[in-house]
């Protein structure tokens, strides 16, 4: 059986070494928090519906909480104040610190940017914002003033410049507009001065990729902001930029595990060349401040481009090797890294369940932990926790032999090309 590594587990030490009338952490801020192993990061989305009408409560989000805490998950990142999912995760977390002064979680607080006429069927006018975007930098920042024990972050957009957004992306200045805007708010006083300001974006927007992103504006932008929050996503490239996926012919000699295994490694490479490209752009400009992974992951099960009939990339080993993977390097750059994500959201393609979308989770919806946990279930890390009601079980009942019959070496460059 693959070995996986668990996460940071946060130093015990500190616990015992808190003021029993100031909590240590609530004087720690994003500095402190952002690439220190201790506070091992991921993406979070608490929905378990079909729709996002159905939000979760709090107390499901305490559940949750409870969970990555166990884990060692330290900050958590939100995407959007439009509904109450985020406001309710940070009275979630709150609740839990008054019920536990130990209890410790911080929050990287999403405001959602589109262009006008996004999400209207009308045709997106990329090159003016949406009105709405004004109300959404007003919410954050109420909510970054309310809990600022709590929020460290504030992402102005998520991939709201890269241009295969074609629903909703603006221009960089828009995004400047509003990283202006905040960290004048700063200055002023109106916002905490440690709070950190950033755009979370694909690596591409942030220079890495295209030269046609390479603008003044985007070159302010990364003057602006505190850090870069970058995305990459070697899973989605395994259909659309595959040939660092695809094994080569001399590889049949490998047994298919070891084929599997040096595919990800290939991804890891993938993921790696995209933060170095955008470090080496961000250095162009006489620019030298951190870069932390905003997002990136692998899913567990496609039915689309990316499943059998694909590109091959989808299962729970796969997913745990990048996990794996993607943790150790992070962890040994001192770079944060938003896994994407913590529970499977099955309203992000609700009209198709087995679409990848619905399954990026490290857990599903009902609590099962995927094959990157397997290792923290035997721990016992889950002991006494629940999700809906049912207890942290392994996937696949624990039967790695059943899991092993899902997966499937990467194709060649020869079977593509037959499709």
């Amino acid at each position: 059986m693959m070995v996986l590594l668990c996460f940071a587990c946060k130093d015990q030490t500190k616990t015992a070494d808190k003021d029993n009338t100031v909590n240590q952490e609530t004087k720690l801020t994003a500095a402190d928090i952002l690439g220190n192993p201790d506070y091992t990061a991921i993406s979070y989305g608490g929905y378990r519906k079909t729709t996002r009408e159905a939000q979760p409560t709090v107390a499901e989000l305490k559940e949750d909480m409870k969970i990555l805490a166990a884990m060692g998950i330290g900050i958590i990142r939100t995407y959007n104040v439009q509904l109450p999912h985020a406001s309710n995760v940070l009275k979630a977390i709150r609740e839990l610190k008054q019920e536990d002064p130990n209890f410790e979680m911080y929050v990287m607080l999403g405001a959602w940017i589109d262009c006008k006429n996004a999400w209207t069927g009308q045709e997106p006018d990329h090159n003016v914002e949406s009105e709405a975007n004004a109300a959404e930098i007003e919410r954050a920042v109420n909510l970054a003033n309310q809990y600022p024990d709590i929020v460290k972050v504030l992402a102005v957009g998520n991939e709201a410049m890269v241009k295969w957004a074609t629903s909703y992306y603006v221009q960089p200045d828009v995004i400047l507009k509003w990283v202006n805007h905040l960290q004048e708010l700063k200055a002023n006083g109106e916002l905490s001065k440690d709070l950190w300001i950033t755009s979370s974006d694909d690596f591409a927007s942030w220079g890495g990729g295209d030269a046609a992103y390479h603008t003044p504006d985007l070159e302010a932008l990364i003057k602006a902001v505190d850090y870069i929050s970058m995305h990459t996503y070697p899973y989605h490239n395994t259909h659309y930029n595959p040939e660092f996926w695809l094994q080569d012919e001399q590889h049949s000699e490998l047994s298919e595990k070891e084929q599997v295994d040096a595919a990800m490694q290939r991804a890891l490479e993938f993921a790696q060349k995209q933060y170095d490209s955008v470090s080496s752009y961000m250095k162009s400009l006489g620019v030298d401040k951190p870069i932390h992974i905003g997002e990136t992951g692998w899913a567990s099960v496609s039915n689309g481009f990316y499943g059998s009939k694909g590109s091959r990339a989808t299962d729970e080993y796969k997913q745990a090797m990048y996990h794996k993977l993607m943790r150790d390097w992070t962890t040994e750059a001192n770079i944060s890294c938003f896994y994407f994500e913590a529970f499977n959201e099955p309203w992000k393609d609700a009209q198709n369940p087995n679409g990848s979308e619905n399954h990026f989770g490290l857990f599903t919806v009902d609590g099962k932990a995927k094959y990157p946990l397997w290792d923290m279930v035997d721990q016992g890390v889950f002991k006494g926790l629940t999700r809906n009601g049912n207890p942290i079980v392994k996937t696949y009942d624990g039967n790695l032999e059943t899991l092993m019959e899902t997966v499937s070496v990467p194709p060649t460059k020869a079977e593509m090309e037959s499709h």
